[in-house]
């Protein structure tokens, strides 16, 4: 499984301090099958918790999901900024889901080498 964040997503997480790890823990929770919200169109919702707290007062990303081949954290926010997003926000979603999810490994390499994307590593 790769795992990438977007430039945008990078950026809030940076800000919130969400290190890699805990990025890696609430994939290998979706792998597991243990998924917060399944929103459709390869599109779930996972918690994240805030550092030194736990996950259900933390933060909220958005992924787009494929089991065992590749996800990418789109959106983050914090719920006690945000409650959900909008039906047009997810349609969006679901739409960069679909699109992303399709791409040839080549067309991901352009997109880490320009740092459009960044890989998450994670200890296996």
């Amino acid at each position: 499984m790769r795992i990438f964040t977007t430039r945008a997503f990078g950026r809030f997480a940076r800000k919130e301090r969400i290190e890699d790890a805990q990025l890696c823990d609430a994939i290998a929770r979706a792998d597991r099958g243990l998924i917060d919200a399944d929103l459709g169109g390869h599109v779930i919702k996972q918690r994240v918790a805030r550092p030194g707290q736990g996950r259900s007062g933390g933060y909220r990303t958005l992924i787009a999901y494929r089991s065992k081949t590749r996800s990418v954290f789109l959106f983050g926010f914090a719920k006690n900024d945000q409650d959900n997003i909008d039906d047009d926000e997810l349609k969006n979603l679901r739409k960069a889901a679909a699109e992303m999810l399709s791409w040839t490994d080549d067309d991901v390499a352009v997109l880490v080498a320009a740092e459009k994307w960044k890989e998450v590593e994670c200890d296996e």
